[in-house]
């Protein structure tokens, strides 16, 4: 039977472009509704309670981190995490850790606490870090008691 017999049989009726129209928008809008509840599900939370109080003291805050001239230089393998900082005279220094949190870009349910420990040149945490892309935030402590805060993005490659 060819196209123009069928037609000729089942015409194409209101009620059909109606069912073809619903039909398509009912897909368009499940879809929606499937990534915008899984964006919310996934979303790591808030960085700060207030942005506006964390802003109103972040250039004091910055132009004394950067008066400490650290530097900081990170490695992540699936095994360990190393943390070394050093002066603008590339003498080594050891801060005091605050807190320190390494999880996943886009979920809190890998976070986790690593145990550093010093090896006399660096800070070196026992971690299960599994491929792909890692942050790690972290708060120390200059020994003049200034605060130093980084996000510092980390990649694992398998």
């Amino acid at each position: 039977m060819t196209a123009a017999e069928l037609q000729r049989q089942r015409p194409l009726t209101g009620w059909h472009v109606l069912a073809i129209f619903v039909g398509g928008f009912s897909i368009i809008i499940a879809v929606n509704l499937a990534l915008a509840f899984n964006a919310v599900r996934t979303f790591p939370g808030k960085e700060t309670e207030s942005s506006y109080i964390a802003s109103q003291n972040f250039d004091t805050d910055r132009a004394a981190q950067e008066a400490l001239g650290w530097m900081v230089e990170t490695n992540l393998t699936a095994t360990a995490l190393r943390l070394a900082v050093q002066d603008a005279g590339e003498a080594v220094v050891r801060p005091e850790i605050i807190a320190a949190t390494l999880g996943r870009a886009t979920t809190v349910a890998d976070d986790m606490t690593p145990a550093f420990a010093w090896d006399g040149h660096a800070w070196v945490a026992p971690v299960t870090a599994g491929a792909g892309n890692w942050n790690l935030r972290i708060e120390m402590r200059a020994a003049d008691g200034t605060l130093f805060r980084r996000r510092i993005s980390l990649r694992v490659t398998p």
